[in-house]
């Protein structure tokens, strides 16, 4: 019996001292009323300090980040492509392997064109579920594949799948290199069964610009390739300058005071 007891005794400490939490967290933003910068918990933020990852920019310069997420292909990313191009915006694209596998001259023009692609995964899994071994994996199957399309070897920014994650899960990121990107700016834009039109895309996205947002965007959503060419033009009358996820970290040097 007292056998019994140390080995439940020693698991239980096993458990309590394992320093990073294996349990999954659901990114989520507190978007703010007339656009202001939105937050997220306290914890998150710490999280990301901690790993050196992203959900927001300078909020004190009217600057925006704009992302898309590539699953799959709906048939409008070379028409949202066509309006970055003539905007001259930049954007990073994180994509999957089922993306590559079966778009690689959209992905190729994408780098063409001078925008960052990011690792999705390869498969689309939780990554704060999945062994070290797994997520290894499905970074690196989808980072060779990409290189090996475009001849790239830069691949530095890292999209959770779903936004879920655990400090296991980014600190494994971080530690193969990666840049963990969540964002500030979003809006339910990924079901192509439950479209709304241009007109309601556009009230969705700008509602939730504020300063320094990093916005994210599907690109399966037919309302979202609509709506662009305007939510593009409308902002820049706003005043707002588009940047890139590169110009975002080679400002993170300073200031502290949002990180």
């Amino acid at each position: 019996m007292k056998k019994i007891v140390l080995v439940l005794l020693i698991a239980m400490c096993g458990t309590f001292v394992h320093p990073f939490s294996s349990y999954g967290k659901d990114w989520y933003f507190k978007p703010a009323k007339n656009n202001q910068p939105a937050t997220t918990e306290p914890e998150y933020e710490a999280l990301l300090k901690k790993y050196d990852g992203i959900f927001i920019g300078d909020t004190s310069k009217k600057e925006l980040y704009l992302t898309f997420d590539n699953g799959y292909e709906a048939g409008y990313t070379s028409g949202m492509l066509d309006t970055l191009k003539k905007e001259k915006v930049p954007a990073t694209f994180f994509i999957t392997g089922h993306y590559i596998s079966d778009q690689p001259e959209l992905v190729k023009r994408m780098v063409k064109e001078g925008h960052i692609v990011g690792n999705h995964s390869w498969s689309h899994p939780d990554l704060s579920k999945i062994s070290d071994a797994k997520y290894k994996k499905e970074l690196a199957k989808l980072k060779g594949r990409y290189m090996k399309l475009t001849g790239d070897k830069q691949m530095t920014y890292l999209r959770p799948p779903r936004g879920t994650f655990s400090e296991r899960s980014l600190k494994l990121g971080h530690d193969a290199g990666y840049t963990n990107v969540f964002w500030s700016a979003a809006y339910r834009d990924w079901l192509r069964d439950d479209q709304h039109g241009a007109d309601y895309a556009y009230d969705h996205i700008m509602k939730r610009i504020h300063p320094g947002a990093v916005i994210l965007l599907h690109t399966v959503s037919k309302d979202n390739a609509q709506a662009l060419p305007r939510v593009i033009h409308d902002l820049k009358k706003q005043g707002y300058q588009f940047r890139s996820l590169d110009d975002l970290m080679a400002k993170r040097v300073l200031p502290s005071e949002f990180w």
